[in-house]
């Protein structure tokens, strides 16, 4: 799990802001500056993951600095503008005021997911893949979807059916039979 950064022009509010992540005891402390320069500088240093911040700061607005944190990045945006529409999926936006719970439930949102240790799933037969694989084509082709698409049709289908993936596609194969 990587750094927060707590972005805000008056490092007052960020040490506010800060305090209320750090008693959530799920992060370490948060980093708090007030320059996207600061921002951009920690995240080229460290292993940041989430920059909670306003949408001005000393030296850049928070869309300038979208812009130049890696991609990765996710930003919790703190905002009194409801009409504002942030121009970036990785930019979720937190209205003023707000309740602690829902600063820490979006960081959390944001959170990438650590890895699960499970039971290691029995390995599907050459024939089980076969159809898997002959259920993606159908799908690619009737639906343009792309391979990674149609293969979550699958997982989903069986999921919400009930049924295990190799019987959706057995499924889907009959229904598209000529």
């Amino acid at each position: 799990m990587g750094s927060i950064v707590v972005a805000m022009p008056k490092v007052d509010d960020a040490n506010r802001i800060a305090d209320i992540i750090k008693r959530s005891s799920i992060w370490e402390d948060p980093i708090v500056c007030s320059l996207g320069s600061e921002t951009l500088n920690l995240s080229k240093e460290r292993d940041v993951s989430i920059v909670v911040c306003t949408k001005k700061l000393k030296d850049m607005g928070y869309e300038e600095l979208s812009d130049y944190l890696p991609s990765f990045v996710n930003m919790v945006l703190l905002t009194q503008d409801a009409e504002l529409v942030p121009f970036s999926s990785n930019i979720i936006k937190l209205l003023m005021p707000f309740r602690s719970g829902d600063l820490i439930n979006t960081i959390n949102m944001l959170t990438p997911v650590r890895e699960v240790k499970s039971k290691p799933k029995p390995k599907r037969s050459l024939e089980e893949q076969k159809l898997i694989e002959k259920a993606k084509e159908i799908l690619m082709v009737r639906n343009e979807m792309s391979e990674e698409e149609a293969f979550r049709y699958v997982q989903k289908t069986s999921m919400d059916s009930g049924r295990t993936m190799v019987e959706t596609a057995q499924m889907i194969i009959m229904m598209n039979a000529e």
